[in-house]
């Protein structure tokens, strides 16, 4: 539920802000307001996951959420909003996104047995993906029949159904035993750092997704659109190609149901040579629409089933009280560059052409991806098996 609020808030929050001051630097200002929070305190949420009951952790996010899509939605409804109210109001939803998320990562553990992680995680991909298809489609009939400021409110109930999802969710504490809190935050976050860059597979594995969101996704999003308009056919070509990877995603979703490979990184990455780093090629190219399809389609399964089987390693490798702070480094190493690779895609391409650009990307990644197979603690790893993850006792 509270997946599908979230894919309604890029189509309903952009159209209220267009329609606000119909400036695009506006826009950028509100969207920038809740991603840069994100990412600053995706950090202390991993510290706060660790120390606290992390169901209480994920219920209160989701109520300061529900609080600040509420008040956005009022705001806009009744005429009275300002730039200024929705930039602050969505900088606290991103504030309590940072503490959602590894919160989550650290919960599942403690709901599912450790035989059916990957399962549980592929499940979990599978309503995230079914709904970045639904939602946006459902967004588009809120705002142009009834105004962006619903799409916002909707939004806002869903948080309150994943409050009462969670209210009655049955979590087993002895594998979370909250820590005295003798430690300070920093040395904390340095514990988790020290937990994260011991594991050699974790932090090869992260570096790879620093360049990869950072130069190639970032390269495809605002690249694509633009060969799209130019060689594909329009809009709709582009369209085409995201409902593509959307389709990927839940054929992704259930191929991790069905398969657990013995190595699942080496799987992985020896599947995601054919996803995005074809796809940027593709692109370069001006190749036949169908053929980008199918790849953008490719690229779709192999995010999915990756996103599964990392979970899935994380949570079999990382002992529980360490977890939550694991997956937050995780996540800045993974996203704390996609705004600088988005900012100079353009310059690049505007300086040595787009296609030269795509290819570049491409080719890069391909050798990039080659090179994360060959390393030892990707080529061996098996998906946590031989790492014991230790958790304290319930006293």
């Amino acid at each position: 539920m509270s997946s599908f609020g979230d894919r309604l808030v890029p189509v309903a929050l952009t159209f209220a802000v267009l329609h606000l001051t119909g400036s695009v630097s506006d826009l950028g200002i509100v969207l920038a307001a809740q991603t840069v929070p994100l990412v600053l305190f995706v950090l202390l949420g991993g510290v706060w996951a660790d120390r606290l009951p992390r169901q209480r952790v994920m219920l209160a996010s989701d109520l300061v959420r529900f609080a600040t899509q509420g008040a956005s939605a009022v705001l806009i409804l009744d005429g009275s909003a300002r730039i200024w109210q929705l930039a602050a109001l969505q900088a606290l939803y991103g504030m309590a996104d940072g503490f959602f998320t590894p919160a989550a990562n650290g919960l599942v553990p403690q709901v599912v047995a450790a035989e059916e992680l990957q399962p549980a995680n592929a499940l979990l991909g599978l309503s995230e993906n079914a709904t970045s298809i639904l939602g946006p489609a459902v967004a588009g009939v809120i705002v142009v029949g009834v105004g962006a400021g619903w799409g916002l409110a909707v939004d806002a109930a869903t948080f309150l159904l994943s409050a009462a999802f969670l209210a009655v969710l049955r979590v087993d504490s002895a594998v979370q035993v909250a820590r005295e809190r003798t430690t300070s935050v920093i040395s904390e976050l340095r514990a988790g750092w020290k937990a994260f860059s011991s594991r050699r597979w974790l932090l090869v594995s992260v570096g790879y997704f620093t360049l990869m969101f950072a130069f190639g996704f970032s390269t495809f999003r605002v690249l694509g659109p633009e060969v799209a308009e130019k060689s594909l056919g329009g809009p709709g070509a582009w369209a085409a190609i995201s409902a593509a990877m959307g389709v990927g995603a839940l054929a992704g979703g259930f191929l991790a149901l069905r398969w657990r490979p013995a190595h699942p990184l080496r799987a992985a990455f020896v599947i995601s040579l054919f996803g995005v780093p074809l796809t940027l090629l593709l692109l370069g190219a001006h190749a036949a629409l169908w053929l980008i399809i199918l790849t953008s389609v490719i690229e779709g399964v192999t995010g999915s089933f990756f996103n599964a089987v990392w979970f899935t390693a994380m949570q079999r490798s990382v002992p529980a009280e360490e977890l939550s702070r694991v997956t937050s480094w995780d996540a800045v190493g993974s996203y704390a560059l996609q705004p600088v690779g988005l900012a100079l895609a353009g310059p690049i391409a505007a300086a040595i052409g787009v296609s030269t650009t795509l290819y570049a990307a491409g080719g890069i990644f391909l050798l990039i991806t080659i090179g994360v197979i060959a390393m030892p603690s990707i080529w061996s790893f098996d998906g946590g098996q031989s790492e014991a993850p230790r958790s304290t006792p319930s006293p």
